[in-house]
């Protein structure tokens, strides 16, 4: 005879899901209905059982599809990231060449008024 600890613990760990589906709360209710009483016969069982894997197959089918959206959307951010770091050590070296450069100028300035 199964272990009918290990279906009401599954009840338990399903029950702790906010779950929106009717179905799936139908089911929800009528197992643990069916555990309170003492009546979770194999019917009862195979029936909750079907619903939870038909739930929870689709909820994680979701699931996995975000995960995957957010993945490709982490990997264009991580991109954005690296170009902008690239652009602005362009720019860094820019303002260090341009500083340079005015910097001479001021030095032949300086000779210049000096003379």
């Amino acid at each position: 005879m199964p272990d009918k600890g290990r279906f009401s613990e599954l009840t338990l760990r399903v029950a702790a899901f906010h779950i929106s589906d009717k179905a799936m709360r139908r089911a929800q209710q009528t197992a643990e209905a069916a555990l309170d009483a003492g009546t979770a016969d194999r019917r009862v069982r195979s029936s909750y059982l079907a619903s939870v894997r038909r739930y929870f197959e689709s909820f994680s089918k979701e699931a996995r599809s975000h995960l995957r959206d957010v993945d490709r959307r982490l990997e264009r951010a991580n991109q954005v990231h690296f170009n902008l770091t690239a652009e602005r050590g362009v720019a860094v070296k820019r303002i260090e060449a341009t500083e340079a450069i005015l910097e001479h100028v001021s030095e032949i300035e300086r000779e210049l008024d000096a003379e």
